[in-house]
């Protein structure tokens, strides 16, 4: 069976090579409709149904920081807002913001609501833009909110996509908008406490709800932003009071989401442009090459070293310490992770940490080898030995990596943002040194010594 593994072990590494291969070059992957692609196409804003087949980039996304873009700022026109409504009416304009800058396909957007004096505005910065005046007309529109009922298939769809499900259907709008809301807010249940989401209707948003209701009773009536589908609920009964709930299991955070959602085509907040500049990389590009060929410089000398002073098993650990350069920028790429300042100072520490087992490794060798053990025996138990020091070592600083991460921060701060950049691509070093410790080292240096 070894035949098996050693094509299995091929077909992983010339997986890996493609997705390490450099951009700009046509390799491309397609899979009936499906299409993975390693050039950078960046996808066209298409608001439509129509079938389009599923791009999948594999690139090196770089911040603001490396490679500039665009900054706006966008001023709000809260008039119209009740003072209870105005932390929900920002809360939902910045998300619908957010909604819209991912249309373009921006790595590592930065959407931030900033206050001055009594005035709220809203700053939008997108790393490598190269299209603004798009990017101004589709944020600076307001909110578009619907209901839309079941009606004929848009003959544009294909029958093929139009069969998948009942969303297709339900074209045919309702007058029903957003104006005829007065607030989504988050309710629970008193039965079982479950969360949902509760809809407050004007006197004139009542009655229209009501005709709605009545002629689409088990029937699915779907709540649009944007032109996407929020929720499509299915109607129970008549509804004339002006409330409905809307169920469907949501946990506190899904409900929540939902009722901002509603609510920035409910409580729409008109935003304007204020301010607009292109913004340069932090560090120019002399800086960002002078940076590259320092770090070739170090990986060289750090590969001499180890070569020196530990033979053929220093040889291994550059040969692993390449393999883990691969994995590691794969990952980049597929996640994705936007690399930025800090994003590579995590890689780089994680290079170092790497380098250390290694180490770990190869002195525990030495000194069985000192005690008279046979080679095989030795690399054996210097494995064996080292793997507790360089486990701990790595679940410390998973650790620390998980607590700069903040997960349980994510909702108001839903960016990677620097330090969450960096806390990301230490983690995910930690992990394949973890993997290649383990792993690939010892199998490469079986091969070296015909042992396992």
């Amino acid at each position: 069976m070894k035949w098996i593994s050693r094509i299995t072990v091929l077909l992983l590494l010339s997986l890996l090579l493609w997705l390490n291969f450099p951009e700009g070059r046509p390799l491309k992957l397609s899979i009936g409709k499906w299409k993975i692609d390693t050039v950078l196409n960046p996808p066209k804003i298409d608001t439509t149904l129509n079938e389009k087949p599923y791009v999948r980039e594999f690139i090196t996304r770089l911040g603001l920081d490396l490679q500039g873009g665009s900054h706006f700022v966008f001023d709000t026109d809260i008039k119209n807002v009740k003072p209870a409504d105005l932390k929900d009416a920002l809360d939902a304009t910045r998300n619908i913001v957010e909604r819209r800058v991912n249309l373009f396909g921006v790595s590592e957007p930065v959407v931030q609501t900033l206050k001055s004096g009594s005035q709220y505005r809203i700053s939008v910065d997108l790393p490598g833009i190269k299209d603004p005046q798009s990017a101004i007309d589709l944020i600076g529109k307001t909110a578009q909110l619907n209901f839309k009922e079941e009606g004929e298939i848009d003959p544009s769809i294909p029958k093929n996509i139009a069969t998948l499900s009942a969303i297709f259907k339900l074209t045919k709008p309702t007058g029903l908008t957003g104006r005829e809301i007065k607030k989504a807010q988050v309710v629970f249940n008193q039965t079982d406490g479950l969360p949902n989401v509760q809809l407050q209707f004007t006197a004139e948003g009542a009655k229209m709800f009501a005709a709605i209701t009545k002629r689409n009773i088990q029937k699915q009536v779907a709540i649009y932003l944007d032109n996407q589908v929020l929720t499509a609920p299915v109607v129970q009964a008549e509804i004339t009071d002006g409330t409905a709930i809307i169920t469907g299991g949501y946990t506190v955070e899904t409900a929540k989401e939902l009722a901002i959602s509603i609510n920035s085509g409910a409580l729409p907040v008109p935003i304007k442009l204020v301010e607009q500049r292109t913004i340069g990389a932090t560090l120019g590009a002399q800086e960002v090459n002078q940076s590259i060929f320092a770090g070739i410089v170090g990986l060289s000398m750090v590969a001499f070293f180890m070569i020196v002073f530990y033979g053929r098993m220093g040889l291994v650990a550059s040969c692993g310490l390449l393999l883990y350069g691969l994995i590691t920028h794969a990952l980049y790429r597929i996640v994705p992770v936007v690399l930025t300042l800090p994003g590579i100072a995590g890689f780089i520490l994680s290079i170092g940490m790497a380098v250390d087992a290694n180490i770990l490794i190869f002195e525990r060798i030495k000194d069985e080898l000192r005690h008279g053990k046979p080679r095989e025996v030795a690399i054996r138990i210097g494995f064996a030995r080292a793997m507790h020091a360089i486990k701990d070592a790595n679940v410390t600083t998973l650790l620390v990596a998980f607590i700069l991460f903040n997960p349980l921060n994510w909702e108001f701060l839903p960016q990677f943002g620097l330090v969450r950049g960096f806390a990301l691509t230490l983690a995910l070093g930690v992990v394949v040194n973890l993997f290649t410790g383990i792993f690939v080292t010892r199998r490469i240096l079986g091969f070296f010594y015909r042992t396992v």
